[in-house]
């Protein structure tokens, strides 16, 4: 189909409002091109939508992740310094891990890029005092779960209680 029409080819005659391409409007439409291509990159930066405000505050619940992986790794250290207590410390580590991976999924932190502990942890070398130390840990850790468990939100309570429940379990299996 050829279109043979002056105005929809942009041949009208002069002083025709209507008619085809003015000058005026390719000018128009040239300046609105380069206006939005200036403005469509600035709305993907902060200079339009940013408060400047504070970063959001860290999750309640990301210090539960920590200090499961830092009980974890101390059953384990402890394990492998008295490979005697092994039996009873490798499945209380292995719970801590679960903990730290579903507390971490909760958060929104993977289990991959969850913080892992810093500090090596070295064990006592008399086995009693090795099993104090981790029952002093494991009882700090069920407190601050218990007290986390009491102040969050009714959806995430019972993941927390879980947790303070097992790390109470813990101290018994360690006597």
């Amino acid at each position: 189909m050829v279109l043979t029409c002056p105005v929809a080819m942009g041949m009208a005659r002069r002083g025709d409002p209507t008619a085809g391409h003015t000058r005026r409007r390719v000018l128009r439409a040239a300046a609105a091109l380069a206006l939005g291509s200036a403005v469509v990159p600035l709305t993907g930066c902060d200079l339009f939508d940013g408060d400047g405000g504070p970063a959001p505050a860290p999750d309640p619940l990301a210090p539960l992740v920590d200090e499961s992986l830092r009980l974890a790794a101390g059953l384990r250290a402890t394990a492998v310094a008295h490979p005697a207590l092994a039996g009873r410390l490798i499945p209380l580590a292995e719970a801590h891990e679960i903990h730290a991976a579903e507390l971490g999924r909760l958060v929104g932190a993977s289990p991959s890029a969850a913080p892992t502990p810093t500090v090596t942890v070295a064990a006592p070398i008399d086995p009693d005092r090795a099993v104090a130390a981790l029952r002093r840990a494991e009882r700090a850790g069920r407190d601050s779960a218990v007290a986390a468990a009491t102040a969050a939100p009714a959806e995430r309570a019972a993941l927390v209680g879980s947790v303070a429940a097992a790390r109470a379990s813990h101290l018994e299996a360690l006597r």
